[in-house]
């Protein structure tokens, strides 16, 4: 190969790139036709002596649900109903703040579980280790366990996100009946005084939930994308156990690493390759060496696109051939597994395969453009 060497390992480089509440005061005026200086004191309702539910470090308030006096008529009737199907809102709401927060929690104390494991990996392999080392691949088994355990937490934090989307469905309901029954005869003043102060209350509730529903979406957004990095890093993490030793961070990290919004597309790779793996051995440790290759051809050009080509001799005869171009595919599989693990993005990369008469062993071959 122009411009390669060969390894210890069978590795060949070459060198490509250069919510309100009301108080004990509040009075209400008798319907009784007595002196309206007379008057009755709301008692605080069960609502208010309630501890809204905390959320994202916040507190979200929740509207209190005051007691309406008894009217005698029609519309009073349904302002009553109204009044506690608002207070069975508040309870929903005052339960999927708690809920919420017992599952942040929760997935906190198993980030904390999750990031002592990986510390306790990552210090062993910095010293270097033995190759599959069990005690680290036990290590590893118990991260993958705590962080399925917040991806589990993210699902309940969507089911409860649902719950308080439905709570918004409801409060849109009661605020639209709410003003229909401003329309109906049959009313007196005390009613609709009545039906003002609930419109306002089911005003705040509204406000309420939308605070908890952005604060819980945002909180399912940010677990997710912790969750898909820690995923990745737990391949790049696995990828080190089984060598020994830790390569680096994950490529797709490397300074000035750009994206690509569409696959990459196959092409004829021409000019050196990058790296040639030649498997003419068992078990061929090109892992840190490939890694270090493509990690500095991303420094070099952080859009570079990676062409694996498995390479397999053309001798022999068709079977051979078939054989050998089959096993070729296989360890460029295994390549390309590799370069995932490590941080590479697969539509960065494509896959080929070819025979050449002028190889004697099966190998890989990764060009870059």
């Amino acid at each position: 190969m122009n411009g390669s060497w060969s390894g210890v390992f069978g590795v060949t480089f070459a060198l490509a790139l250069g919510a309100c509440s009301f108080g004990e005061d509040s009075l209400w005026p008798t319907l009784s036709g007595e002196d309206p200086a007379e008057s009755v004191a709301i008692e605080p309702s069960s609502g208010e002596m309630q501890v809204s539910p905390t959320i994202g470090g916040g507190t979200v308030e929740a509207a209190s649900v005051p007691a309406m006096g008894t009217t005698g008529t029609a519309v009073g009737a349904k302002v009553a109903a109204m009044n506690a199907e608002l207070g069975g809102l508040q309870g929903s709401i005052a339960g999927n703040g708690t809920a919420i927060q017992s599952l942040r929690a929760e997935s906190e104390q198993k980030a904390q579980r999750y990031y002592a494991t990986v510390a306790a990996i990552t210090a062993r392999l910095q010293v270097g280790t033995t190759p599959g080392n069990p005690v680290l691949l036990s290590q590893w088994n118990t991260a993958q366990t705590e962080l399925d355990g917040i991806a589990v937490d993210i699902g309940r934090l969507n089911a409860v996100a649902n719950d308080v989307a439905s709570d918004a469905g409801v409060t849109s309901y009661l605020l639209d009946a709410i003003r229909a029954t401003y329309r109906l005869s049959g009313a007196i003043d005390e009613d609709h005084r009545q039906l003002a102060l609930l419109e306002d209350n089911v005003n705040r509730t509204i406000v309420a939930i939308d605070r908890l529903l952005r604060d819980v979406n945002a909180a399912i957004e940010r677990q997710t994308a912790y969750v898909n990095n820690e995923r990745r890093h737990l391949g790049q993490l696995a990828l080190a156990i089984n060598g020994g030793e830790v390569f680096g961070p994950a490529l797709a990290t490397a300074p000035g690493f750009s994206a690509v919004s569409t696959g990459a597309s196959a092409a004829t790779p021409s000019g050196p390759p990058l790296v040639v793996i030649r498997f003419d051995t068992p078990d061929v440790a090109y892992r840190q060496a490939l890694y270090t290759a493509v990690s500095q051809a991303l420094d070099r050009q952080p859009t570079a696109i990676f062409d694996l080509v498995a390479v397999a001799p053309n001798r022999g005869t068709a079977s051979e051939v078939a054989l050998a171009a089959d096993a070729a595919r296989r360890y460029a599989e295994d390549v390309l597994r590799s370069l995932n693990e490590m941080g590479l993005p697969a539509n960065r990369i494509t896959l080929s395969s070819v025979t050449s008469p002028e190889v004697a062993t099966n190998e890989v071959r990764i060009f870059v453009r």
